[in-house]
């Protein structure tokens, strides 16, 4: 049996006895913020940030590993609405494009859907493709590595050091979907029904070779032949890059997976916002990189930079999906704005927000004739609702005067 602690992300904290080795590492591994009780022995204060999903803690000798699930705000099927228009912004995805049925929980959703789009690519068969292989054999085959044949054989005749392409199932796409696969079979919490159907794939993509922890993802390229596949690429790519929780820190360990709530907001807002004022005729640079000085040695890159017709900034947005708070500094966002606009030369600024984490204000910089807005973004509202939103932050960043 695995022990459950059921936070909400950025709900108030909650006390929880847990073993002083799990409650560090709990902390250590930036996964909640997690604290031990001054006054009771065994007992961690535990408080969920903006990361959302489930990790396991096991303990050597311990049958019974802790499970720590933080719930998102946000309706699952608005979460994957905003992970895949960041992924596919030209499509967009839509409510039941990603089939998460039945599954109120993070994990639980990801692994269906993923389990769903794996099957719906390899239902006509696996993708085949030609890849470049080196070996050395008794036969000429493809091409003579003349290079190596000379440095390695001495002048032998035989074996050959050759080199050819190889119409295989072993190629990049295949080896994404099955190191996704992989993953999440050894995630905790993937419900029986999806792991039997996952177990399934994996068998299916038996001949195609596991790619190594550690090493790079093989990289594919968008085309027609494999448009079937692209859907399960991209929620592999989710799975596999940046994502994942999978480390053992002394006699630990620890395996699970995490979305951060900030990261997904702020990639929905700016893919969103940018698609939106092209319509415009206006062009945006996320991340931009920036000076405030004029010495040029105080960097800043504005999540989006909006650029006019003349080349000229015209826009500048940050998105942040809660207010920074910070001890001291309880306005840290309006700070960083003002400073953007500044070096900018901008009069406007804007700050977008998730709905119920900041209102909407505007906040007029006194002797400075710069104006912070503040708009905020509902979430819960049907994928339809949110992007006019976004549209409409966009016809004001167009309108935004210069200094």
């Amino acid at each position: 049996m695995t022990r459950v602690v059921e936070l909400v992300e950025h709900a108030p904290a909650v006390g929880v006895a847990l073993p002083d080795a799990v409650g560090r590492a709990l902390a250590a591994g930036d996964i909640v913020d997690a604290v031990p009780d001054p006054y009771v022995p065994g007992h961690w204060s535990l408080r969920a940030g903006s990361k959302v999903g489930a990790v396991a803690v096991a303990t050597p000798g311990n049958d019974e590993p802790i499970t720590v699930r933080v719930t998102p705000k946000v309706p699952i099927t608005r979460l994957f609405f905003l992970l895949g228009y960041n992924l596919d912004p030209k499509g967009g995805w839509r409510d039941g494009e990603v089939d998460v049925t039945g599954h109120r929980d993070l994990l639980p959703a990801l692994a269906h859907a993923v389990e769903r789009q794996v099957d719906r690519a390899l239902r006509q068969g696996l993708l085949q493709g030609y890849q470049r292989r080196e070996e050395t054999s008794l036969v000429v085959r493809g091409r003579i590595r003349e290079a190596d044949q000379i440095r390695r054989r001495f002048g032998a005749t035989l074996p050959v050091e050759v080199e050819y392409d190889e119409f295989t199932t072993d190629i990049a796409e295949n080896r994404l979907l099955r190191a996704a696969v992989e993953r999440l079979l050894r995630l905790p919490g993937v419900p029986h029904d999806v792991r039997r159907r996952l177990l399934h794939q994996r068998a299916r993509l038996v001949d195609v070779a596991v790619i190594v922890r550690g090493h790079p993802l093989p990289v594919w390229q968008s085309s027609r032949l494999n448009s079937r596949y692209q859907h399960a690429l991209h929620l592999a790519r989710v799975v596999l890059e940046n994502a994942s929780v999978e480390h053992a820190p002394g006699a630990l360990r620890v395996d699970g997976f995490l979305f951060d709530m900030n990261k997904l907001f702020e990639d929905f807002v700016t893919v969103a916002l940018r698609e939106a004022c092209r319509s415009f005729g206006h062009s945006a640079r996320l991340q931009d990189p920036h000076h405030l000085d004029e010495a040029s040695a105080i960097r800043m890159k504005p999540d989006l930079v909006l650029y006019g017709p003349s080349s000229a900034p015209c826009a500048v947005v940050d998105a942040k999906y809660k207010a920074e708070k910070r001890e001291g500094f309880p306005d840290a966002d309006l700070y960083q704005m003002l400073a953007y606009c500044t070096a900018l030369g901008l009069h406007e600024g804007h700050l977008v927000y998730a709905k119920g984490n900041a209102p909407h204000a505007a906040h007029r910089v006194r002797h400075a004739g710069i104006v912070i807005h503040q708009h905020a973004l509902d979430l819960d509202q049907e994928p339809s609702g949110l992007l006019s939103e976004v549209d409409r932050v966009a016809a004001q960043l167009v309108n935004t005067p210069r200094v």
